[in-house]
């Protein structure tokens, strides 16, 4: 196998670890942008949940949608929740956090 080819197949066996959503980086996110509303476990205050109709986030129904579904909802909004002002990235670093929170 000659170099170049062989540095093709390295780059493209670590693209996607390079790729992979940082749920470390969107806990501090969360922290930022959810954690009043949703609580700092994914809990949110009883007050809040009855009055915005927010569930847990390790409710089955949220931890059953897809990463590009809850993406959408964090970047268009869904219910109550208006649309958060966050790249693409820290959207998929947010659903990455939201996964740890079953």
């Amino acid at each position: 196998m000659n170099s170049i080819v062989r540095k093709l197949t390295v780059l493209c066996l670590l693209a996607p670890a390079a790729w992979a959503a940082d749920a470390a980086a969107g806990k501090a996110i969360y922290a930022t942008k959810c954690k009043s509303c949703h609580g700092a476990d994914g809990t949110p205050p009883a007050a809040m949940a009855k009055a915005m109709g927010i569930k847990p986030l390790s409710d089955p129904s949220i931890q059953g949608k897809s990463d590009t579904d809850l993406e959408k909802s964090i970047t268009a909004g869904v219910g109550k929740m208006k649309p958060q002002a966050v790249s693409p990235a820290d959207a998929a670093n947010l659903v990455a956090s939201i996964r740890t929170m079953k």
